[in-house]
């Protein structure tokens, strides 16, 4: 064991208790994150076919004008994956010879 010493410092009565609960208040921020950041977990809750709402937003946001300097919106080729697309007036492409 590499770190043995550790608890020569810290009292494994309290080492042990903030380790574990870093480790649950890590596992629960990240579980949030997921949940909160993906479209297909409230299609699964509600017993619709997976990719209902993203197929929306999709429709959605391609049917919006961007803007005169940038652009940016999804859309989606016969029925795959959304792609997403983003230009900027600014932002010349780069060659290619």
């Amino acid at each position: 064991m590499n770190n043995a010493k550790i608890w020569l410092v810290v009292k494994p009565t309290v080492g042990i208790p903030v380790f574990l609960g870093a480790v649950a208040v890590a596992g629960f921020a990240t579980h949030v994150a997921v949940l909160s950041y993906t479209s297909w977990y409230n299609d699964y809750l509600q017993g619709q076919p997976l990719g209902t709402t993203a197929a929306a937003a999709t429709a959605e946001a391609a049917l919006v004008a961007p803007e005169a300097e940038s652009a940016s919106y999804a859309a989606t080729l016969d029925g795959e994956l959304p792609v997403d697309v983003l230009a900027s007036a600014s932002v010349a492409p780069p060659l290619v010879e």
